[in-house]
């Protein structure tokens, strides 16, 4: 279906439900789940990536945790690893940088329309680095030929060892290629998001955030869209 008749037939589904229901039956939720790391199943969801596929020596895994009823502690999923600036010496890769890690979403089936909220929640426990939560979206911004998703970014400070919500306005993320940020004034289609990302560098971020290279831990409840105005 091209893109027009996806826009045509969803204002005429949207049409149909508002003839056919009262406001209420219209509203959606103020709150939604986009991911709830609580199973093995959704770490299936996600895959891992480095700058070891560029000849770097950083790594990552993601795990889900056993939890405990007895103390309330939820089954939670946990991003963690090591950043390293060090180089394979045999690598054929000339990259500028090293020393990040990621974990990004599998596509979805289709998108996630989150048309009606405006602010990306996440509930963290973290080591006191600075992360970056990525949002993807259909490629609306760059050129017909270019096939990379749009990328939205935000930085995410994580206190150290304890249970944080981070509330990000959608308008707060900006638009980025490959790492760095489009200078122009362009504005984000929360209607069609494909895909979600969470990263580290070991360089960057926010003043007092910790930083260089060495281990890193983040973990991670959910993940959920809120209509907070």
């Amino acid at each position: 279906m091209s893109r027009f008749r996806g826009l045509l037939q969803a204002s005429i589904n949207a049409t149909k439900r508002a003839l056919s229901g009262t406001w209420e039956d219209l509203m959606p939720p103020s709150e939604k789940y986009v991911f709830n790391f609580n199973s093995k199943d959704e770490i299936k969801r996600w895959h891992l990536y480095s700058d070891s596929e560029y000849g770097g020596l950083s790594s990552a895994s993601l795990e889900i945790t056993d939890g405990d009823a007895k103390i309330e502690a939820p089954v939670t999923g946990v991003f963690s690893g090591n950043l390293s600036f060090d180089m394979d010496e045999n690598s054929t890769w000339k990259i500028r940088r090293s020393g990040f890690c990621g974990m990004r979403s599998k596509k979805f089936d289709g998108f996630i329309d989150l048309d009606s909220y405006d602010t990306i929640a996440m509930r963290l426990k973290g080591d006191g680095r600075c992360y970056i939560s990525t949002i993807y979206t259909e490629n609306w911004v760059n050129t017909p030929g270019q096939q990379e998703d749009n990328s939205w970014q935000a930085f995410i400070y994580v206190p150290s060892n304890k249970w944080h919500t981070t509330k990000i306005p959608l308008d707060s993320y900006l638009p980025t290629w490959r790492g760095n940020v489009i200078n122009a004034k362009l504005e984000m289609n929360p209607s069609r998001i494909v895909g979600m990302a969470v990263s580290v560098n070991a360089e960057g971020g926010v003043p007092g955030a910790k930083t260089g290279p060495g281990e890193f831990r983040l973990e991670i409840d959910w993940i959920k869209a809120l209509r907070a105005s």
